[in-house]
């Protein structure tokens, strides 16, 4: 069950990493754009760290406070329930 958890957040986070590219290219050329509550929501179902990471290599969306502080504290609350739900699988 793990490994496909593993599996599971490899590639949602090379996937929005891989969005964050596209919209970043398309802002670039003034072309249609991926809408910012997609990003959002791949984030959300445990893209974070590849938004983050996406955000920052590409210059993209950081000046806005809903991404520069929205994708960390994402981050954040996904880490407190991924510990919350491993302390309850031990137990």
């Amino acid at each position: 069950m793990l490994q496909y958890f593993i599996i599971y957040l490899v590639v949602i986070n090379l996937i929005v990493f891989l969005l964050m590219y596209i919209d970043k290219k398309k802002a670039k050329y003034g072309k249609w754009r991926i809408k910012e509550y997609t990003l959002m929501i791949v984030a959300l179902i445990g893209g974070s760290i590849g938004s983050i990471i996406g955000m920052y290599t590409f210059h993209h969306k950081t000046k806005k406070a809903k991404f520069f502080i929205g994708f960390p504290l994402i981050l954040i609350i996904q880490i407190i329930l991924i510990i919350n739900v491993y302390q309850d699988f031990i137990k």
